[in-house]
Order: structure tokens, then sequence, then C-alpha cells
């Protein structure tokens, strides 16, 4: 494992910029990568409480606290990728216990149900950061090439299923399709 101390990846660079020269190119590079990734993980979540529609506002109001909060981000704690992953996981809990304001239920979901974010739990965190990407790497392995490698264009490189269409030569549907034999595929792998 790389020592944090010495992180110097492209998305911690791009976003220690972001937070001390305010450099909207950084920013920009920035939101290219991870609003595909923020859409991707907020449509591969089979939730009723939050709507196709959030996936903008999801990302907008992620990539938003982003830009006001990069002058805190702190590579010897994180990654940029974890750092920005747990805004949008904290940004996503909003949205739900916002709309469920709207329902009549006994309880709001309290981050400490779903997360503990004590500085106790956090060797957990980088436990379960890695297993799951264990995981999902090997899942991914198990898929048929051709699945493989339209999921990977999709979340990985954060291409439409129109480009990805495009780009290999393939009908529309069979890119659909393939994504989502794939995902079924990944979750019921990762189920088990």
């Amino acid at each position: 494992m790389q020592a944090t101390e010495n992180r110097d990846d492209d998305w911690s660079t791009l976003l220690r910029l972001v937070g001390s020269q305010r450099d909207r190119a950084a920013f920009e590079q920035l939101f290219r990568h991870f609003a595909p990734l923020i859409k991707g993980f907020h449509h591969s979540r089979n939730t009723q409480a939050l709507s196709a529609e959030a996936a903008d506002e999801l990302v907008q109001e992620v990539m938003f606290r982003v830009w006001r909060k990069a002058p805190s981000f702190d590579a010897a704690k994180a990654s940029a990728s974890t750092w920005v992953y747990t805004i949008m996981r904290n940004c996503r809990i909003d949205m739900l216990r916002r709309g469920n304001r709207h329902r009549d239920i006994d309880r709001d979901i309290q981050v400490d149900d779903i997360w503990d974010e004590s500085p106790d739990s956090q060797p957990l965190l980088f436990l379960q950061q890695a297993r799951d990407e264990r995981d999902i790497a090997e899942g991914l392995r198990n898929l048929p090439a051709e699945q493989c490698h339209v999921v990977k264009k999709a979340y990985m490189e954060g291409k439409s299923h129109s480009e990805i269409s495009v780009e290999l030569g393939l009908p529309l549907g069979t890119v659909k399709s393939r994504v989502r034999l794939a995902l079924k595929k990944l979750q019921a792998s990762l189920n088990r």
C-alpha cells in the first residue's frame, strides 16, 4: 500500500489545485471524471427513494460540495476518490432524508445507522473499500468478455450507452442488454 503522505495521483493533485488556487480547469477535469461515476452509482442502486431525475441533482450537489470543501482535502487521510465518494454518500443520505420528510414515517434515517464516521472506524472504512474493490474485480473477471468490456466503458470510462454503441459498432439495444446482464451478474456475485 502506498504511503498516504506521498499521495500524488492525478485526482488528488487536481483536488489540491481546486482547493488552493480555485483552479477551474482542474475542477472541470474532476467533474468530467466523477460526474458519470456518481450517476452510475445512483443508477446502480435500486431505490425508490431517489427518482431517475435525481441523478443530475445528486451530481450537482456533490460537485458543488467538492468545490466548496476542496480546501479541506487532506491527501494524507484519504485519496481524492475516497474523499469524493464520502461526499457523495453524505449527499445521497441527505437526499434520502429529504425524500422521507414527504412520507409518513416514524423515524428519519440517521447517518450513524448507515455509516460510522468516528475516527476509530477509519481502518474499517479502508478494509471495506479494499474488500469491495477485490470483490468487484473478481466479479468483472467472471463476466463474459463482451459484458465486461461494455461495463468498463460505461462505469470506468464514463461513456453513455450511445457512445459505446458507436465506438464498438454495436446496436444500442445490444449495449444496453449487455450492461443490464452484466450488472445483474455482478450484483448476484456480490450478494453471495
